[in-house]
């Protein structure tokens, strides 16, 4: 036992059974492949509710299944959870996981039974590795063009087309025995900053931000088993507090007017929109007073998981945080897992093509050019994202694998000497594909495609995020997006 616990211990003893409750509440990231560190197993020991896995705790799928096994070896009732949303965001590329398109090419293609069988891929592979939450699919609705984090996250902006969606999602889901989560309550895609990096606000009137709730009424209808809430102020529902940290928004809106009566997760706690402004400890504190059932720290670093609980032990312990609260989330909690913490023995195969056959789908639902060989490709696109893990997967990559022919260039931030890096490309006189990733986000990006057309007015034009006018779509940066994409490109 670390200083630090030992410290904790005796300033916040408990009782046993409300100390285990408490515990319930958490949900831990961790670093590690094959060990559960000391830390951590002194935490589920004590009653933790769950783990959360990222890419660093996956190297190959047998090794993911006895990780997997091995803390359900500490205790049983442990939720094994992973963020899993398929397209360019997910973390189980090493241990196999289905390649499926992100959500808003799903939504362009609208045909829910497709989308039932790709959910259905990947809570089938979940299955087989013992994981057993998937804080997945998001029911964010994208209407602002803005929005730095949502976008090809989301089915859409149309709330009808996103319910169908999710419930097909969440049903698929559910019947392999895997508890799904539908994000981030009551909405993030009205905001126009990412509250990974910074405080987010929705601004929109009350009867603005209805719309954003008829999909999660859908999931809720559908029995969606876990919401997660958003890092996001809305000043018409709260002025004071990100969703997160509001007791009007969870309590009042979600609980009492929705009648959600689920597990209610807060995103990751270490998030700068929490982390910045009140601290991930007062955070866990106040989420939980709020009416979070559980809330995520997702950085390895257990001191600060440590010091979330210390802070709701301690709060428990001045009375400050109501018994009662906890004895109620951790209830929930234990419902869930009831459910959902075995996996099943039995495992189904499921569909392997079918977010091939949805990413191909989407993007021939548009005015498609004529196929070229010997392309030179531009494809430019933002860095990946380091809490959503997109593998930062390229065009050019995905278009040699059927035209080996392909040349070009990938750029993930504006080239040093951007008019060399023109002449360059227009010297070598091939067919040229000219691809932009939210273009109107980064400047950079828009600044070197318009100086390339300026130049070679019959270029091909591909957009691998929100649609634009014009180009041809992906839909998104998943591997089959690309895939899908360059097979258009090629001919093939």
């Amino acid at each position: 036992m670390t200083h630090a616990e030992r410290m904790s211990a005796a300033v916040t003893a408990l009782p046993v059974d409300l100390d285990e409750a408490a515990h319930r509440c958490l949900v831990a990231g961790f670093d590690g492949t094959t060990t559960v560190p000391d830390t951590l197993k002194r935490l589920i020991d004590r009653g933790l509710g769950g783990v959360i896995l990222f890419t660093r705790n996956v190297r190959d799928a047998e090794q993911v299944r006895r990780l997997t096994d091995e803390l359900r070896a500490l205790r049983p009732d442990l939720l094994v959870a992973i963020d899993n949303e398929g397209g360019g965001i997910g973390h189980l590329v090493g241990a196999g996981a289905p390649d499926v398109p992100g959500s808003y090419a799903l939504g362009v293609v609208d045909d829910p039974a497709l989308t039932a069988r790709c959910a259905d891929a990947l809570a089938g592979h979940l299955a087989t590795l013992g994981i057993t939450a998937s804080y997945a699919p998001v029911a964010d609705l994208q209407h602002q063009p803005r929005n730095p984090i949502v976008r090809t996250r989301s089915f859409g902006a149309d709330p009808d087309l996103a319910a169908r969606h999710l419930r097909a999602w969440i049903t698929a889901t559910d019947i392999r025995g895997i508890a799904s989560c539908a994000k981030h309550f009551p909405g993030h895609g009205g905001t126009i900053t990412d509250s990974h990096h910074g405080v987010a606000i929705d601004p929109r009137p009350y009867d603005e931000l209805l719309v954003d709730l008829e999909p999660f009424r859908a999931s809720i209808a559908a029995g969606v088993p876990m919401l997660m809430s958003a890092h996001v102020v809305f000043p018409a529902l709260d002025a004071n507090r990100p969703a997160t940290l509001s007791r009007r928004i969870l309590g009042d809106l979600l609980r009492l007017e929705l009648g959600f009566d689920g597990v209610l997760v807060s995103d990751a706690l270490e998030m700068k929109a929490i982390a910045d402004a009140y601290g991930e400890a007062a955070g866990a504190r106040i989420a939980l007073a709020a009416g979070a059932d559980q809330v995520i720290v997702a950085v390895p670093d257990l001191d600060v998981t440590l010091a979330c609980r210390d802070a709701v032990l301690d709060a428990l312990h001045s009375q400050v945080l109501p018994e009662e609260r906890v004895w109620e989330a951790a209830g929930r909690v234990r419902r869930l897992a009831e459910r959902y913490a075995t996996p099943r023995r039995r495992i189904a195969a499921w569909d392997a093509d079918a977010g091939l056959e949805a990413a191909r789908r989407a993007v021939r639902t548009g005015t498609l050019p004529p196929p070229v060989r010997g392309a030179h490709v531009v494809d430019l696109f933002p860095a990946p994202h380091p809490a959503l893990n997109w593998g930062g997967e390229d065009l050019l990559t995905a278009l040699r694998a059927i035209d080996p022919t392909a040349t070009g260039t990938a750029l993930n931030t504006e080239p040093a000497d951007p008019a060399a890096l023109v002449d360059t490309i227009l010297r070598e006189g091939a067919p040229l594909i000219v691809a932009t990733s939210d273009a109107g986000l980064h400047p950079w990006q828009t600044r070197l495609r318009d100086t390339l057309l300026a130049r070679r007015p019959d270029a091909v034009l591909v957009d691998t995020g929100l649609p634009e006018d014009g180009a041809l779509c992906s839909y998104g940066r998943g591997r089959v997006n690309l895939r899908a994409v360059a097979e258009v490109l090629a001919g093939a």
